[in-house]
């Protein structure tokens, strides 16, 4: 099974393809000044699996490698993602 954790800056989303077709995916919308995280997303088939978790954090190493703006977790999946990771929850802040 061929993984790949993709950044499609055209479509504001953070994917992970497994064998090319999408199993999950965290979409977003940037602001001025914050990075608001609105959905995410799991083939249904392919839930329980830490698939979403495993975008969310591609995520946000990108986002605290890339940017400066602080992240707005509009979407529960990412708010609860920052209350199991509360070592990253510098991004919320910044």
């Amino acid at each position: 099974m061929a993984r790949e954790l993709i950044h499609d800056t055209g479509r504001h989303r953070y994917e992970l393809r497994i064998d090319g077709a999408l199993a999950s995916a965290a979409d977003y919308i940037e602001r001025a000044d914050s990075i608001s995280f609105t959905h995410t997303f799991t083939d249904p088939k392919l839930r329980g699996q830490g698939l979403a978790g495993e975008v969310v954090t591609f995520a946000m190493d990108d986002v605290e490698h890339s940017s400066t703006l602080p992240v707005i977790p509009m979407c529960w999946y990412v708010g609860q993602w920052f209350d199991e990771h509360p070592e990253r929850q510098t991004l919320l802040t910044r």
